[in-house]
């Protein structure tokens, strides 16, 4: 071999090895997303949760990323506890250098990661926690939900409710910030609704901790014509046993159910599941949009199972901050809240927006009634219902907000 041939082969190789070096360093940094959850706490709705995110992430990556960036979450477990997640929220800013925060689904850590975000001035996109004050009276500028909240599904339960012939109204619910905000909205829409209703017995269980026999017995003491319920999870069952195992569940008797349509809850029950109960929840095995069939397919593929709400849920949050990003082009805080304001993009539920007035998202969910269709829970007869059409007024969410 020539001394030039040999020179020109050691010159490339030495291109390689500096190319081979530095190409880590050069390649594009991950933008950093810090996830907070009760993933022990609550793992029927979180576990099929972060897997929406988790195959959401992998598409975006697949597809080259946001900006020229991939995606990547470090996600945290807050145990259900607020003083956790708080905890977790500084570690993941000041340590993680994380671009902004998502997360939460039991309401009270909804609000203190809310509160955090305000006082830090961090991004945070509450993605599950459905209490009205995330948006409204302790709503900012830092905070965005995407979840119809409380009082946004407890108005389409009560345009339900209210065009049945029941006149006395008990409630039951978890005794802290989601259940107390989604009885308070069901109050509120369906004295609107129905001025003559009137509520005649309260039953406010601590949560996770129902006496389903006392309280199953109170409820069936004050004789209503309907109850509504905003049990959930292990609580929500161990009512339902009760109350048939009592008989309180007549056919004269309307129960309307928050979230009682969602798999998680459902699913759970089978054939021991509630029947015709107004719910909302997520018929996914009937959907037949094109997309929604995609999601669905491709989910059952990954993982070998059906979707739930926690899964759709995921999956949208994340086709949301990718949406933000890159309409912000860059990772600065201001501009991704300025990008949030308004910001329109697709989803497998079709278009959806947060709000520039309250951070509120317009996606909505799905309203129906319960039954035991081939010895399995459903939901039937049920429409998409979309979140805009049970708004509060602009001028009331102004109000709250302090504008």
């Amino acid at each position: 071999m020539s001394i030039t041939r040999r020179a020109a082969l050691g010159a490339a190789l030495a291109a390689s090895l500096a190319l081979s070096a530095f190409g880590p360093a050069r390649a594009a940094e991950p933008i950093v997303i810090g996830e907070i959850n009760s993933y022990t706490a609550l793992a029927d709705f979180t576990q099929p949760y972060k897997k929406g995110w988790e195959m959401a992430i992998e598409e975006i990556n697949a597809s080259g990323g946001v900006i020229g960036r991939p995606l990547k979450v470090i996600h945290r477990d807050d145990g259900g506890k607020p003083g956790n997640a708080v905890k977790i929220a500084e570690e993941l800013v000041t340590k993680d250098n994380v671009a902004f925060l998502m997360g939460t689904y039991f309401s009270h850590i909804g609000v203190a990661v809310t509160n955090y975000s305000k006082q830090k001035k961090k991004l945070f996109i509450a993605t599950e926690p459905m209490s009205d004050a995330i948006v409204w009276s302790q709503g900012h500028d830092y905070t965005f939900r995407l979840r119809p909240s409380t009082y946004i599904q407890s108005a389409m339960l009560a345009e339900a409710a209210a065009k049945t012939s029941a006149k006395r109204w008990a409630v039951v619910a978890p005794n802290y910030k989601f259940g107390q905000d989604a009885v308070a909205a069901f109050k509120k829409v369906m004295k609107k609704l129905r001025p003559d209703v009137e509520f005649v017995n309260e039953q406010w269980p601590a949560l996770f901790k129902i006496d389903p026999g006392a309280t199953v017995q109170a409820l069936a003491q004050a004789k209503p014509d309907g109850i509504y319920s905003a049990l959930f999870s292990r609580d929500l069952a161990a009512f339902v046993r009760e109350g048939e195992l009592r008989g309180l569940f007549t056919d004269d008797l309307t129960m309307v159910g928050l979230l009682t349509g969602e798999p998680e809850y459902l699913d759970p029950m089978g054939a021991e599941a509630p029947k015709n109960w107004i719910v909302t929840g997520y018929p996914w095995y009937d959907i037949a949009d094109a997309r929604h069939k995609k999601f669905i397919a491709d989910y059952q593929a990954k993982y070998g199972e059906t979707p739930r709400m926690g899964s759709l849920v995921g999956y949208v949050a994340m086709q949301a901050a990718a949406a933000m990003i890159k309409k912000a082009g860059s990772v600065d805080q201001d501009k991704l809240i300025a990008a949030l304001k308004d910001l329109k993009f697709d989803t497998v539920v079709g278009e959806v927006s947060f709000r520039g007035l309250d951070h509120q998202s317009t996606l909505g969910t799905w309203v129906g009634r319960t039954a035991i269709v081939d010895g399995k829970p459903k939901m039937v007869d049920w429409k998409y219902a979309n979140g805009p059409a049970y708004f509060p007024p602009d001028d009331e969410v102004k109000s709250l907000r302090g504008q």
